[in-house]
């Protein structure tokens, strides 16, 4: 991992996931987590906040190290016990049906391996498990899709491997039952980067 992942891009990546806009996604999404939970690219703890009072364990992932110096002050502040393991969403070190709620905000789009990451989320979750995703990613206009594929390689660079049109329905679908979800363009955004997904899946 080069000088740009590990130490530019935390503090970008922090900078630009702290506005209002992602806040209400979060708050929204992670109201009805419960359980024993783990998140899958925990980043730099922008959630630890939003988790109900009544979460009050949490395992994390994410192998950056960069963005886990910076989660660490918040981990720190908050009166949650956290789990930290710094490996990849790919390949999780928990067994079979550990968790009743597994949590996902903006990061399916960065995983190298992304379906990979997806059955291991479906392994670790019990019968009956939620998986609650808010990504960006492909969207339905013609248009835009195209202007997403062009731009993906560059996005790639400078975003530290996320992409612009991965299809997140489908991509989940292949592994979990999807229970609610809402898409929309997320406004004040290019539309290239704001066609969010927003839901929750269940493990059968």
């Amino acid at each position: 991992m080069g000088f740009y992942s590990r130490v530019i891009f935390p503090r970008l990546l922090d900078w630009s996931m702290s506005g209002e806009a992602f806040a209400m996604h979060r708050q929204a999404l992670l109201k009805e987590v419960t359980g024993n939970v783990l998140e899958i690219g925990f980043g730099t703890g922008l959630n630890l906040a939003y988790y109900p009072d009544a979460v009050q364990q949490l395992t994390i992932v994410d192998p950056n190290p960069g963005v886990n110096a910076i989660a660490q002050k918040r981990i720190q502040a908050s009166s949650k016990q956290v789990q930290s393991y710094r490996v990849s969403g790919e390949s999780l070190p928990m067994a079979d049906e550990t968790f009743d709620s597994v949590v996902s905000t903006w990061t399916l789009c960065s995983i190298p391996q992304v379906d990979q990451a997806l059955a291991e989320v479906a392994r670790v979750l019990k019968p009956g498990g939620r998986f609650f995703f808010v990504e960006h990613g492909l969207s339905p206009e013609g248009g835009v899709q195209a202007w997403q594929n062009r731009l993906t390689p560059v996005q790639k660079v400078i975003a530290d491997g996320c992409h612009l049109n991965r299809p997140i329905q489908a991509l989940v679908e292949q592994h979990l039952k999807i229970l609610k979800l809402d898409t929309f363009y997320e406004p004040g955004f290019p539309k290239v980067a704001s066609y969010f997904y927003q839901g929750v899946a269940e493990k059968p």
